[in-house]
């Protein structure tokens, strides 16, 4: 680490924190009804403990500002008639930002002719009031302040109950024993295949997040039994949601960072009259900071958006957009054996982009009546290029020849139409259709596996390719879904739904019940009970393989293949302990079928693809194999008050599979537990306290990954490509996975301009524990050699807004 540069911030910082006084900001935003999202015009804003009384009412299309709000930490409290009261608390203030919240209120069941007082709200229910168990809302105050988190909300997400992420290189999500291609992203609404930079076909996850975390607002995690509305996906959701930018005035922010490299961001309003407005940033990955686990330089650069444009008379119209390109080079000469990614006889060309653009469409038929309407388009590209290269006795590159040609491209266009209609305080409905067109082109041709393809000449180089996808083609996946909710009092409410899904191309079809009940059977406890049928289609690499049927002759032989299928149940208890303590417990159990197994008597299943770069490409695959998951998982959570939180959380989970040999195995995700502790604390400064040190910690440890042994004589008559015992799938275990995190800040309000700054060290895996990455087999070495997974790295940043 560089001390010159630690020394002159740390200068910096003190110079700022001299100058730092007394100042204020305004907070404003929208006040919606929850389930019909309509204005609440009169609905009233306090800051709590302020004196005198700061307070102010919403305009007629519910919009608020509370001015002269003072710098820091403040909780505001939001009132309606005939509405339960809802707190705000930890609303971080800043001298170089204005507050933008968007707050909805639930209408009481009870009378309406008084104001309804309940206990402190629930901070971490979610936004879609639909789901009433296995889910939580995040902000970005979150996401950037968990250490260890990497500005990354699928890292985040790991701090989370039934969530487990052991893999230092990829923020792959593996919730409750499922594989990460059970993941599903939504960004605004519309449905996407990914939002990593070096992403791969059928893969959810990645090794750098192109989602800019500064453009997010309050967006839900969900990770079971979700509503009826979440289709295509059985393991999670990310429903996540970009803000608005600032309709008054012009605000900027200026970042650098380690990992997530260098970015610029702006927004502002495009009418005031029209209460429109954009927000942009574009950033550039500082790769040679954010290569860890190689020594190869990654590429990266990603530009997003959000445009409001405002109430019309046919509407209210929003415009979205991410775009992201990613590029590494693996040279066999300039990496050793320790490379998490690369081999050193390879050299490895990567390219990837990503991008989705929507326009969104909101219209109201009536007061408690609206149509929202999206239309998308999402892309995602990847090319990999492999030759092989054929070294002398001393080590010299000899010949080097083409080993491995991969394009895949696939474009989604979509249409997604929600109606939401409000009956009363007690009725709500909301129904919709989704439907997806495919245009997929996947190539992928290979001759890597020298044992199995003539060597016609004995020059070491194969004769010909071998083709393991050629795909060109168009189809639909179209969705349909239905859920009510009843509250029947305003402590116990029911929701029911149907999910429906339709593959053009497979013919495979599903129809899926979705229910849930939630009861406040005291002012601190609730009891939540959910069940859903959740159904997934086949990942693109597996249902579009090509077979060799007889020589020479190659046929797609998965293309039938319907969707995996999966009974989820979840019982949740909750307890507020105190106004910012909270206990939560759930219960699951998740019983899969209709998985995609081999025909023949083998281990292979689906259930263990996703969690890498590539897929294990088998053809003559049939919806005959099952898998079940249960577990429990507890959350103790104080939430930020006092000038500290703390979120400890523990998940013990089974999960096993059974291919077509019928006998029950580990998972490739069956960790057994998973624990995190994570704390942080701040100390206000300098004069009306209105900066902060911020000290934040993060503690995980998990069970060891199971893995398949590798057959080294086997692998040594193949060529060097690997051999594994199969009858003996997952039998194995790398040792415990441990990390500790430890991140130190500073944050500084200007005194006489509106500029704050934020500063932080990150020092990820302090106690350097090399965690087992792989066992794998080494060309060079001729073994089969333990990798370990990155080491202690310090992530920096550094952050100005004006």
């Amino acid at each position: 680490m560089n001390k010159k540069l630690i020394l002159v911030l740390g200068l910096l910082v003190a110079l700022l924190s001299l100058k730092a006084t007394a100042q204020t900001q305004t907070v404003k935003g929208q006040i919606l009804d929850a389930q019909a999202q309509y204005p609440l015009f009169g609905a009233t804003v306090g800051l709590i403990g302020s004196d005198p009384y700061l307070g102010t009412v919403a305009d007629m299309d519910g919009y608020f500002k509370l001015e002269n709000v003072p710098i820091g930490r403040q909780t505001l409290m939001v009132q309606y008639l005939g509405y339960k009261n809802q707190t705000i608390p930890n609303v971080l203030v800043t001298a170089g930002k204005e507050v933008v919240l968007q707050v909805k209120l639930e209408e009481s069941v009870g009378s309406l002719e008084e104001v309804v007082v309940t206990a402190d709200a629930n901070k971490d229910l979610p936004i879609n009031e639909l789901a009433k168990v296995s889910a939580r809302t995040f902000s970005l105050e979150e996401v950037t302040r968990y250490s260890g988190g990497r500005n990354d909300v699928a890292r985040m997400a790991a701090s989370f109950a039934g969530v487990s992420a052991p893999d230092d290189s990829r923020n792959d999500i593996v919730v409750r024993g499922n594989s990460p291609s059970g993941l599903l992203w939504r960004i605004e609404g519309l449905p996407v295949a990914t939002v990593n930079h070096y992403n791969t076909l059928g893969s959810t996850g990645g090794p750098v997040s192109a989602l800019n975390t500064n453009l997010l607002r309050n967006s839900d995690f969900m990770t079971g039994a979700f509503p009826a509305e979440y289709g295509n996906a059985n393991a999670a959701v990310f429903d996540v949601n970009f803000r608005n930018g600032n309709t008054d005035k012009y605000e900027f922010t200026g970042q650098l960072a380690a990992f997530s490299g260098l970015e610029f961001m702006a927004e502002g309003p495009i009418s005031r009259e029209k209460n429109s407005s954009f927000v942009a940033s574009y950033r550039y990955g500082i790769a040679r900071f954010a290569a860890t686990g190689t020594s190869a330089v990654p590429i990266y650069h990603d530009f997003s958006f959000k445009a409001n444009l405002g109430q019309t008379k046919i509407g209210r119209f929003e415009l979205f957009g991410l775009g992201g390109f990613s590029g590494i080079d693996f040279l066999g000469d300039e990496i050793d054996d320790s490379d998490l990614f690369a081999n050193p006889n390879q050299d490895a060309y990567i390219d990837n982009a990503l991008g989705l653009i929507g326009l969104s469409h909101l219209i109201r038929l009536n007061k408690t009546t609206y149509i929202k309407t999206i239309l998308g388009v999402s892309s995602t590209y990847g090319n990999y290029k492999q030759d092989n290269l054929i070294r002398d006795t001393n080590g010299d590159v000899q010949q080097s020849y083409r080993a491995t040609n991969v394009q895949n491209t696939e474009n989604r266009y979509t249409f997604s139409s929600t109606l939401n209609k409000k009956f009363d305080a007690r009725w709500s409905l909301r129904a919709g259709v989704v439907a997806e067109l495919y245009d997929a082109n996947f190539f992928a041709e290979d001759r890597d596996n020298q044992a199995s393809i003539p060597d016609s000449n004995g020059d070491g180089v194969p004769d010909d390719f071998h083709l393991v996808r050629n795909f060109n083609d168009q189809y639909i996946l179209s969705q349909g879904f239905a859920q009510a909710e009843y509250n029947i009092t305003d402590d116990l409410s029911v929701t029911g739904g149907l999910h429906s899904q339709y593959h053009s191309y497979t013919g495979a079809r599903s129809l899926e019940p979705r229910a849930a009940i939630s009861w406040q059977f005291d002012p601190r406890q609730r009891l939540s009970l959910a069940y859903g049928l959740h159904a997934q289609a086949v990942p693109s690499p597996i249902l579009f393989v090509e077979e060799e049927v007889s020589p020479g002759m190659y046929e797609m032989t998965n293309d039938n293949l319907g969707f995996t299928r999966s009974h989820h149940v979840v019982l949740g208890y909750d307890r507020n302990l105190s106004p910012s303590w909270r206990l939560k417990v759930e219960t699951y159990i998740q019983y899969l079928f209709d998985v995609p197994v081999e025909q023949v008597s083998s281990s292979y299943s689906i259930l263990n693809e996703g969690a890498d770069f590539e897929f294990e490409e088998r053809g003559s695959l049939v919806n005959e194999g099952t898998g079940r998951n249960y577990g429990a998982e507890v959350t103790l959570e104080k939430f930020f008050s006092n000038s500290y939180y703390l979120l400890m959380t523990a998940s013990l989970f089974d999960s096993k599979y059974e291919g077509s040999d019928g006998v029950q195995r580990n998972t490739a995700f069956n960790n057994h537990f998973v624990y995190n502790v994570l704390f942080g604390k701040e100390w206000k400064f300098g004069r009306g306290q209105k900066n902060a040190w911020t000290f934040d910690t993060k503690l995980t440890t998990s069970g060891g990954k199971p893995y398949t042994p590798i057959d080294l004589d086997g692998t040594r008559n193949n060529g060097g490509e690997e051999v594994l015992f199969e009858n003996q799938a997952y039998a194995l275990r790398y040792d415990d996975y441990f990390r500790w995190d430890v991140k130190l800040g500073v944050r500084i309000n200007s005194a006489k301009k509106n500029v704050s700054h934020q500063f932080f060290i990150d020092l990820q895996n302090v106690t350097n524990r090399k965690n087992v990455y792989e066992r794998r087999y080494n060309e060079v070495t001729d073994e089969i050699n333990e990798v370990e997974q990155i080491g202690f790295f310090p992530d920096l940043m550094y952050r100005i807004q004006f």
